[in-house]
């Protein structure tokens, strides 16, 4: 009951934070993309703290050392299971543009939002399309000086659950030369899919070491961040 009341609490507070800085992002529109996105971002960041302090939703991250010696755009491929890693990864891997679905974008209020962080917007119903849209705007990205984030397996899955890995996101790195970082976590055990309770307790996330794509198919890099990936999860908790 306690955790559902938090959970009330949260729904309350983040949907007025979010009308609010979805009005402000639609008055962005001249000013540069890193500023537009430092605006944005500091709503993933009220957010993520707002689940922390009021739904006791903590998070534990291994592997930052990984991230120190970047020196150009990366692409990362991360798994996907809540609401939590879509805005925590645009707050660790600040500038990015995130692959998601077109639909999201008409939401009001928070598609408003997400369209200032310069998403890539597929549209599910035309698959090749899609393929085209992820790839052309991904590469683009990466050379504009952006991070790429996608979710191989295209939709959230539940903790234990493993999808088909898609190689788009692999295309995009060896197309454009750039690395890989793959990311497992276990966000879905405290921050459900699909529940309006959130329940207390620590997030792991694991980032991995860079993922050279020089030289390799992309096939070969979506089966090495796959192998990766679910050997991390296997050592995961998946009860609260």
């Amino acid at each position: 009951m306690l955790a559902l009341i938090r959970s009330f609490i949260f729904t309350l507070i983040g949907t007025v934070l979010t009308v609010v800085y979805g009005t402000i992002s639609l008055l962005l529109g001249g000013l540069p993309q890193v500023t537009r996105h430092r605006i944005i971002i500091s709503w993933c960041n009220l957010i993520i703290g707002l689940a922390r302090w009021v739904c006791g939703v903590k998070y534990e991250v291994v592997g930052r050392e990984h991230l120190k010696n970047l020196d150009s755009p990366v692409v990362v491929m991360s798994k996907h299971q809540s609401t939590w890693e879509t805005l925590y990864l645009q707050i660790l891997f600040f500038p990015a543009s995130t692959i998601l679905k077109k639909s999201l974008l008409d939401i009001p209020f928070f598609g408003w939002g997400l369209r200032g962080l310069r998403p890539i917007g597929i549209d599910r119903d035309n698959p090749r399309d899609a393929l085209r849209q992820v790839k052309s705007g991904g590469v683009q990205g990466i050379y504009d000086g952006l991070n790429v984030i996608i979710f191989p397996e295209g939709t959230r899955m539940k903790q234990g659950e493993r999808g088909k890995y898609a190689r788009s996101g692999a295309e995009i790195a060896v197309t454009s030369g750039a690395k890989v970082i793959p990311i497992a976590m276990n966000a879905g055990v405290y921050w459900p899919n699909k529940e309006f309770t959130k329940y207390p307790g620590t997030i792991h996330l694991v980032i991995g070491e860079p993922i050279i794509t020089t030289d390799k198919t992309s096939r070969e890099v979506t089966i090495e961040v796959e192998q990766w990936i679910e050997h991390q999860m296997a050592s995961m908790p998946t009860q609260r």
